[in-house]
C-alpha cells in the first residue's frame, strides 16, 4: 500500500501545476509577440485573462493556504535552511495574492493584452494618443492592485514600491535615488568630455547578414537548439516556457547595424542567467529558490555579456574579421591587433574603428539603443515619470512633453517624434511599473561583480584576457558558480554584499566608464 504523501509532496505538486499554468501563459506571450496576427489580439487578451484567473486562484485558495500551514506545521530544527526559505516565500506570495480580487487579476491580464496591441500601432504611427486611454486604463488597475496589495505589507509602502517589490524585492523610492544620485551628478560630465571625440559613420550591414551574425555568436556561446530558440520581435525580450524551454528575441534596426548583435548578446545573458538558476529537472522548477534574484541580478547578467565581453576591446579585435568576411571585404591595414585607422577595403577602420562603433559615445535617444554613458539616465527619467504618473496625478496627456523637455535636460537632445520618446518601451503598455530601476541597477551590480571576477581570476585586465583567448566559457564558469546557485535565497543588494564584500553602490560602474571613456579617447 502506497505511503501517504508528505504535506511538503502535496504542495509541490500543487505547485507544479500552478508552474504549468504560468509557462502556458508564457508560451502564448511569447507567441503574441513573435508570430500571432495582429487581429488575434482580442482573443489572445481572453486567453491571458482566464489563465491569470485561474493561476490566481490557484496561488490564494483556502486549499493552497492549508498545504503551506500543513508544510509549515511540519519544520523542525532539522529543517534544511532552503525548504525554510522556499516557505517563507511561498507564505509572502500566499499573502499578497489573497489580498487581490480575482475580477482585477482578470481586468489587468486583459488590459495588458490590449496595451500590448494598442502600443504597437501607436508606436508604427508615432501617435501618443492612441495609446493614450490604454495607458489610463492601466494606471487605474495597478493603483487599484496596490491598493490591494497595501493589506499585505508588514511595512508602509507607497503604491510604486509595493508594484516595484515583483521585480525588486524589499527596494524602496529612497534608497534608489540614493544610488541614482552620483550617476545624475557625474554621467553629464562624462557626456561632455566625450562631445570631443570623434565617431565616424558604420557601414550597413544587410538583415540577412546581421541575422547570421547573430547566430554565429549565439554558437559560440553555447546556444543549444534542444532547447533554445530566437524568434524576431517588434522589443526585444527573453522568457522562460519551461525548465529545458528558453526563448529570446531579437530585431533589425534600420541605420543600426550592430543593434540586432548587440541585443542578441543582451538577451542571451539573461538566458545564460535562466539556464544556470538552481533549478534539476522538473522537480525543483516550481520552488521559489529556483527562480532569479530580482530583475536588477537578471539585468546584470544580459548587460555583463553585452557590454563586458560584447562591447570589449579584446572582443572587438576578435570578431572584426568577421564582420570584414561578412561585407566581403578584407582586412585593411587596420586589422589587426591593436590596430591603427584602417585603409583599403575594410568599412570598419580596423580593429579600433569597429571597437569604437560597438561604443557609440553620443547619447541616443531610444533606450535599447543607448550608449554606456547615457543608458542611466534614462532609467532615471522613466523612473521620474513613473512616480508622477502613479503617485503624483500627472496626467497622461501631459507625458509627452514632460518626457521630451526631461530628456532635453537630462541628455541634452530632444524627440522627435512619439515613437522614439514615451511610445518607445513596452512596459507602460503591459502596466510594468516599478520595473525600469532594475536596468541601472543591473548596470550597477554587473560592475561591482565583474570587479570580483576580476580580482578571482587573476587581478585587473582578467575579463579581456579570457575574451581574448575565447575563452568566455570561464566567465560563465565564474558566474555560474558565484551568482546562479543563489536564486531567491537573497535579495538583490544581499546577493552583491554576498559576492563582493561590499555594498552595493554607483563607485564600480562609474570606475568602469571613466576608465572605457580614457581608453577610446587616448586610441583615438
Amino acid at each position: 500500500m502506497a505511503q501517504p504523501k508528505s504535506p511538503l509532496d502535496q504542495l509541490q505538486e500543487h505547485l507544479r501545476q500552478s508552474q504549468l499554468l504560468g509557462s502556458i501563459s508564457s508560451a502564448l506571450y511569447y507567441d503574441q509577440n513573435t508570430v500571432m496576427p495582429a487581429a488575434g489580439a482580442e482573443w489572445r487578451g481572453d486567453q491571458l485573462a482566464l489563465l491569470a484567473s485561474q493561476l490566481h486562484e490557484r496561488q490564494s485558495s483556502p486549499a493552497y493556504a492549508d498545504l503551506v500551514e500543513a508544510a509549515e506545521a511540519e519544520l523542525q530544527a532539522s529543517t534544511p535552511a532552503a525548504v525554510r526559505r522556499n516557505l517563507q516565500l511561498l507564505r509572502l506570495e500566499l499573502n499578497r495574492q489573497r489580498c487581490l480580487d480575482p475580477q482585477l487579476v482578470a481586468q489587468i491580464a486583459q488590459a495588458q493584452s490590449r496595451g500590448n496591441a494598442i502600443w504597437q500601432e501607436a508606436r508604427r504611427r508615432s501617435d501618443f494618443s492612441i495609446f493614450a486611454p490604454a495607458l489610463e486604463s492601466l494606471i487605474g488597475l495597478r493603483r487599484e492592485q496596490a491598493t490591494q496589495l497595501a493589506a499585505a505589507e508588514v511595512q508602509h509602502r507607497s503604491p510604486w514600491e509595493i508594484l516595484a517589490q515583483p521585480f525588486e524585492p524589499d527596494v524602496s523610492k529612497e534608497r534608489l535615488q540614493q544610488l541614482f544620485a552620483p550617476l545624475q551628478d557625474e554621467l553629464p560630465v562624462l557626456l561632455q568630455q566625450a562631445a570631443a571625440t570623434q565617431e565616424s559613420p558604420l557601414p550597413e550591414l544587410p538583415e540577412a547578414l546581421q541575422e547570421n551574425l547573430c547566430t554565429e555568436l549565439l554558437n559560440s556561446w553555447g546556444y543549444d537548439p534542444a532547447y533554445c530558440q530566437r524568434s524576431r520581435s517588434a522589443h526585444p525580450f527573453s522568457c522562460t516556457v519551461g525548465p529545458q524551454d528558453f526563448r529570446i528575441t531579437t530585431r533589425v534596426v534600420p541605420d543600426q547595424p550592430l543593434s540586432a548583435f548587440l541585443a542578441t548578446a543582451h538577451e542571451w545573458g539573461h538566458s545564460l542567467y535562466e539556464q544556470g538558476l538552481p533549478r534539476t529537472g522538473n522537480h525543483y522548477f516550481p520552488w521559489p529558490l529556483g527562480e532569479a534574484t530580482s530583475m536588477g541580478v537578471h539585468e546584470s547578467q544580459s548587460l555583463f555579456w553585452e557590454c563586458r565581453v560584447g562591447r570589449s576591446r579584446a572582443f572587438a579585435e576578435r570578431w572584426h574579421p568577421r564582420f570584414c568576411t561578412g561585407l566581403g571585404s578584407g582586412l585593411g591595414s587596420g586589422g589587426g591587433r591593436g590596430g591603427g585607422s584602417g585603409s583599403g577595403s575594410d568599412p570598419w577602420g580596423g580593429a579600433l574603428g569597429f571597437w569604437r562603433g560597438l561604443n557609440p559615445l553620443r547619447p541616443g535617444l531610444i533606450r535599447v539603443e543607448a550608449d554606456e554613458l547615457s543608458y542611466c539616465l534614462h532609467i532615471v527619467l522613466r523612473f521620474e515619470l513613473e512616480l508622477a504618473l502613479l503617485e503624483q496625478e500627472l496626467p497622461v496627456a501631459e507625458l509627452p512633453d514632460l518626457w521630451n523637455r526631461r530628456m532635453g535636460e537630462l541628455l541634452g537632445r530632444t524627440p522627435s517624434s512619439d515613437s522614439e520618446g514615451c511610445l518607445q518601451d513596452i512596459h507602460w503598455a503591459e502596466g510594468l511599473f516599478g520595473y525600469f530601476p532594475s536596468y541601472a541597477l543591473g548596470h550597477l551590480i554587473s560592475a561591482q561583480l565583474a570587479e570580483t571576477m576580476e580580482q578571482e581570476l587573476g587581478g585587473p585586465g582578467a575579463i579581456e584576457a579570457a575574451i581574448a583567448a575565447g575563452m568566455e566559457s570561464s566567465l560563465r564558469d565564474w558566474l555560474a558558480s558565484r551568482v546562479y546557485p543563489l536564486g531567491r535565497s537573497v535579495n538583490a543588494e544581499e546577493l552583491v554584499e554576498q559576492v563582493s564584500g561590499q555594498s552595493l553602490s554607483a563607485a564600480a560602474f562609474l570606475r568602469y566608464l571613466r576608465n572605457k571613456l580614457e581608453r577610446l579617447q587616448a586610441d583615438t
